[in-house]
């Protein structure tokens, strides 16, 4: 691989509430320190409710999109300290599939989509289990998945 093609590449890990994120965050922050390139955080909010005033609506979005750029704010200094670069942040506001297929659809810098598998018996999560099912033909990008329960020393070994 060139060292413009190693450079250009972007890693996005999705940022969602789950324990498991921090280990795509991890394994995303390790690749792009040992091979180049970038991580890309995106941060997905839910549109608010109907509400019978429109102010308290506005202003719940409001506080929303405030606590999801202090939230990336947060773990951008973690990926900054692993890899010497600040990520891009991103702030979207809808379904996290459909906001994610949209991302990717467009012409935008994403080369790797890095997701962790859930720690539970449960399966690997809905995002990861409609990405590889049903809307697999809608993601132009490869899909890493690291398993939740994986060590430190193995997440060194394999980036």
């Amino acid at each position: 691989m060139t060292e413009t093609a190693q450079r250009d590449r972007v890693f996005l890990v999705v940022v969602d509430d789950s324990e498991e994120r921090h280990v795509a965050l991890r394994y995303a922050s390790l690749r792009v320190r040992k091979s180049g390139g970038r991580v890309a955080l995106l941060r997905v909010i839910e549109p608010p409710g109907q509400t019978e005033w429109a102010g308290v609506g506005a202003l719940m979005a409001e506080e929303q999109r405030a606590e999801a750029e202090k939230l990336l704010s947060g773990l951008a200094v973690q990926v900054q300290d692993i890899t010497g670069g600040y990520p891009i942040l991103m702030i979207r506001e809808g379904d996290a599939r459909d906001e994610l297929l949209k991302l990717l659809d467009e012409e935008s810098p994403i080369s790797i989509l890095v997701l962790a598998a859930a720690s539970d018996s449960g399966g690997p999560g809905p995002l990861i289990s409609a990405l590889i099912g049903r809307f697999a033909s809608k993601v132009r990008v490869p899909i890493t998945i690291v398993p939740a329960g994986i060590t430190e020393a193995e997440l060194e070994r394999v980036t």
